[in-house]
């Protein structure tokens, strides 16, 4: 059997010993990178993520650079092409991803802690993280693929939506701009634009490590040392602007060649920090987060046939991130759709649940709790999570109990503050027969 067959089979057998509350561990480096460890001896394996302040909002005048940045840093580094490096990862097993989004770029490492694959595992991790090449080659032809696919975009009426909410919603704020960039910006990008974003953001002050499995402390600071010690040090990213919420509703129709209309409805949400977290978390679980089961399915599915899918959801990020509700319903039932969503929403606030919801919610919420924190990468997400964001390290001890905390009263009184149903977003994408 494989390495890679081999670690994949032994993340299923033993991924539910893993406890639900693991016990964090924090430091901070020499030069600057914030270390979060958790010691999972279930596994003999490691899971490792670096996280920088480096997302799609940090695009400065060129929408699309953060996204090429992070996509190019496997392509070469030191003397080794993205094959070389590609080839050393699966040699031993080892397993590496990239992604970057609206707030951060993720880089990650999977691999087995016996002392071969861990040490060519991790020294390529390193020569990643802190020598990428960003060979010219590469660099074309990832740009192709971008613009690439932000033309595909263009025949997806979600895609379209979600561009146009952003945009509309956040104005000039840097998250109105989609990770992906657009093909006016990215076809601007050039190799120094990349390196000079490299320089100024991926930096030690500017990085969060995470690392989760069956290491030690001692050992799980020298990985973190190895990782960033030839990083610069650098300054953490500048603080981003305050979101400014609109002060009246607006509605976007955008013709699209569909029997469907694609709708999305919303308005600004709350930050990551934001003290109304759980209420409106809660609530939100309860009116559209919840999948079929939610208020919303209830009257707009259910009762009334008229999409087979709609939901809610809260986004939070470094600042006000969205709350965004969405379906897609017959054209010619586009107006009852939303007619019905704003009914059920503007009963919501005014109503709140009621205890039995709320009961079922809780329910529903803690008791799949465990199932989020059952395996090294998940709790290294959630450790990503709380050390990008600089939340409190006993979270995940505490959240069931700050969700089983929140009363009737507490959900009432966040939306009727913060959920504002006459200043919404609304945006429709189709309305034109095929």
């Amino acid at each position: 059997m494989s390495i890679k067959k081999w670690i994949f089979v032994i993340s299923l057998l033993f991924s539910s010993s893993l406890f639900a509350s693991p016990d964090i561990e924090h430091w901070i480096t020499n030069n600057g990178a914030r270390v979060y460890f958790v010691n999972a001896p279930e596994l003999p394996m490691v899971d490792v993520n670096i996280v920088f302040n480096a997302g799609a909002a940090r695009d400065g005048e060129y929408p699309g650079l953060a996204k090429l940045t992070n996509a190019m840093l496997d392509e070469g580094a030191a003397d080794l092409d993205a094959d070389g490096i590609a080839d050393t990862f699966s040699s031993v097993g080892a397993n590496y991803s990239a992604s970057s989004e609206r707030d951060m770029a993720v880089l990650s490492l999977r691999t087995l802690t016996e002392k071969k694959a861990f040490d060519t595992a991790l020294n390529m991790f390193a020569e990643v993280i802190a020598k990428p090449s960003f060979p010219e080659s590469s660099f074309l032809r990832i740009k192709q693929q971008l613009l690439t696919a932000l033309q595909a975009e263009k025949q997806s009426p979600q895609s379209i939506a979600t561009r146009t909410f952003f945009q509309k919603l956040y104005g000039q704020h840097p998250y109105s701009r989609m990770s992906v960039g657009d093909t006016v910006s990215v076809e601007k990008i050039n190799l120094d634009d990349l390196k000079a974003f490299y320089q100024q953001y991926y930096v030690a002050k500017n990085a969060v490590v995470v690392i989760v499995g069956d290491v030690s402390k001692q050992q799980a600071n020298e990985m973190a040392t190895t990782l960033t010690k030839n990083l610069k040090s650098g300054n953490t990213a500048p603080e981003l602007p305050a979101v400014t919420p609109l002060t009246k509703q607006q509605k976007v129709v955008l013709p699209f060649p569909s029997s469907q209309t694609t709708i999305m409805m919303g308005q600004i949400g709350m930050s990551r920090d934001d003290p109304d977290y759980f209420p409106l978390y809660v609530g939100n679980h309860i009116l559209g987060g919840s999948g079929l089961v939610s208020m919303l399915s209830d009257e707009i599915r259910e009762k009334r046939g008229l999409t087979y899918g709609v939901y809610s959801y809260f986004s939070p990020m470094q600042k006000a991130g969205p709350y965004v509700f969405g379906l897609q319903t017959r054209n010619d039932q586009t107006e009852e759709a939303l007619h019905v969503l704003k009914d059920t929403l503007n009963a919501y606030i005014k109503n709140g649940p009621t205890e039995a919801q709320l009961k079922a919610a809780k329910q529903n919420i803690t008791g799949g709790f465990a199932l989020r924190v059952d395996s090294n990468s998940k709790i290294a997400d959630y450790l990503s999570m709380i050390g990008f964001y600089g939340l409190p390290l006993d979270y995940l001890d505490s959240f069931n109990d700050k969700v089983n905390a929140v009363t009737v009263a507490d959900i009432k009184d966040a939306f009727k503050r913060r959920v504002h149903a006459d200043k919404m977003l609304t945006v429709l994408v189709g309305g034109e027969t095929k």
